[in-house]
């Protein structure tokens, strides 16, 4: 799989990710994908919650890594956070 049918893939399980994510207020937007790491930016009522590192972790990584190969991981990203802070 190239790294187009990659984010493909990644945007459709994110799809199936989101009624749930909608369904407590929040909503989710891919940002991109790079070196195994889905960037994904948490919005709404999710940006503030307590439980955001248990719902990266335990259900949108999970279900990613289990379902796209090439996944490693899911970081969340904000407006004050750099994708590549090294700015390579």
């Amino acid at each position: 799989m190239d790294e187009k049918q990659t984010k493909e893939k990644i945007m459709m399980v994110l799809e199936k990710i989101r009624p749930f994510i909608n369904h407590d207020g929040g909503d989710l937007e891919f940002v991109d994908f790079k070196d195994g790491i889905v960037y994904v930016k948490l919005l709404g009522a999710c940006a503030g919650c307590s439980m955001i590192d248990s719902t990266l972790q335990d259900g949108i990584a999970n279900l990613l890594m289990e379902e796209v190969d090439g996944v490693l991981g899911v970081m969340n990203v904000s407006d004050d956070t750099a994708i590549n802070p090294t700015n390579e």
